[in-house]
């Protein structure tokens, strides 16, 4: 049986007819060609400009900063000395020390870091490995992110209502520490949240696959390699603390103390208060005086921040 062959012109007219689609869907106008050139050129100019825009930025920034830490340091550097460290406020600017501040700054961090450490750190936990998905556990966490950017003030109005007056605390160093501890919880509970989520999910499958419990996991497992994170960013919100005026000059409000806190009931003041009331009055010499404190709270943020830093290079896990 013979087959039939297609006719020769039909294959060359369909062959003719898919160039000419082909032509017409490629075809199109030709751009000029300088155009390519052109927004090349606008894009380079258009990076230098941004780039010279934020590094104008950035230099203002450390202009500044450097600017201010010069003249603290030509004033302050005076009258910073051991004799300094070791007095008692005094209504002479001679004769004015840090001691009561700065040691009613040491109660205050060992007693927020007392507090917000465990609470902080357990809510993560929870939040984290324990919680189910609910809607009210969303909740929550939508509320402690919105805590973390409230303004310190509001703590220190809501810390003298709640335990200066309510609580009957009195100003002493307790009150002043759960102030801070609701300053700092926040900053503390998102961090350890963080550092809790950068631990790889196969570390928990194969403690899962041994059988281990949920407990057992994050004890032995997730926890351990958290806490790197745990610590520097715990470090980092204590240091927040130490630098805050704001609360505790709703708490404390003392800056002529010549006695070191020996309880959690007693008074108290910190560097911050007695730097704003050095800053405040009008004699000449406090305002050196002000400067030796500001110089004493820089060395005492860069130690702690210095320790964070510290912590998370030595013993952070690349995975």
């Amino acid at each position: 049986m013979e087959h039939e062959q297609p006719p020769i012109h039909s294959a060359r007219m369909t062959s003719s007819i898919a160039a000419s689609v082909t032509r017409q869907r490629h075809s199109g106008p030709t751009p000029p060609p300088n155009s390519t050139s052109h927004r090349s050129t606008w894009r380079r100019w258009r990076d230098r400009f941004f780039f010279v825009l934020f590094f104008a930025s950035v230099a203002i920034g450390i202009l500044g900063l450097a600017a201010l830490v010069i003249d603290v340091m030509t004033d302050g550097l005076g009258a910073l000395d051991f004799s300094f460290i070791n007095s008692y406020p005094s209504r002479h600017a001679g004769e004015s020390g840090i001691r009561a501040a700065l040691f009613g700054t040491i109660w205050i961090t060992v007693g927020t870091a007392a507090f917000a450490i465990p609470i902080g750190v357990g809510t993560a936990i929870f939040l984290e490995e324990f919680a189910p998905e609910h809607w009210a556990v969303r909740l929550v966490q939508l509320n402690i992110s919105n805590l973390a950017g409230v303004p310190s003030i509001i703590y220190g109005i809501l810390g003298l209502a709640l335990f200066v007056q309510a609580f009957a605390l009195d100003r002493s160093v307790l009150a002043g520490s759960l102030t801070m501890t609701l300053l700092v919880l926040p900053i503390v509970i998102i961090v350890s949240q963080e550092a809790i989520k950068a631990v790889p999910g196969e570390f928990r499958d194969a403690a899962f696959a041994l059988g281990a419990n949920r407990w057992q996991v994050v004890k032995t497992v997730v926890f351990p390699q958290a806490i790197p994170g745990i610590m520097s960013g715990i470090i980092l919100a204590l240091s927040r603390a130490v630098g805050e005026a704001a609360p505790m000059l709703m708490i404390s409000s003392l800056v002529f103390l010549t006695f070191i806190p020996s309880s959690p009931s007693d008074r108290f003041t910190v560097l911050p208060v007695q730097i704003f009331n050095w800053v405040s009055l009008p004699q000449p010499g406090f305002q050196a005086v002000a400067s030796a404190g500001i110089i004493i709270l820089l060395a005492v943020l860069l130690s702690l921040n210095s320790i964070a830093i510290w912590i998370r290079n030595r013993y952070q896990t690349r995975y």
